[in-house]
C-alpha cells in the first residue's frame, strides 16, 4: 500500500502521527512508495547517469539532467565502477 498520488507533504510523519495517534513508522508506510516503483525509477535513474557519462558529460552537468546532486551522481559512479571491477574476467 503506498500513496496513490505522489506528492510534497505539508506534515511531517511525526506530525501526522501525532494527529492521528499512531505510530510515525505506519505512517511513512502508508505514504511510503510502493518498492517496486521506487526501485524501477531509481534503476532508470542509474541507467541514465551512466549512460551520460559515457558520452562525456561532467558530473555537474548528469546531476543538473537527472535533477540530481553531484554527490549522489559520484555515489552511482563509484558503485557501478566497484561492481564492474569485483566481476570476475571472461
Amino acid at each position: 500500500m503506498g500513496a496513490e498520488i505522489p506528492a510534497r507533504r505539508i506534515m511531517s510523519a511525526r506530525e501526522v502521527a501525532e494527529r492521528l495517534g499512531i505510530s510515525p513508522r505506519t505512517v511513512r508506510n502508508i505514504m511510503a512508495e510502493p518498492r517496486a516503483e521506487f526501485e524501477a525509477r531509481a534503476a532508470e535513474r542509474r541507467r541514465r547517469v551512466l549512460e551520460l557519462r559515457a558520452e562525456g558529460l561532467k558530473l555537474r552537468e548528469i546531476a543538473d539532467e537527472v535533477g540530481m546532486t553531484v554527490g549522489g551522481v559520484g555515489t552511482i559512479l563509484h558503485r557501478a565502477y566497484h561492481a564492474e571491477a569485483a566481476q570476475p574476467a571472461s
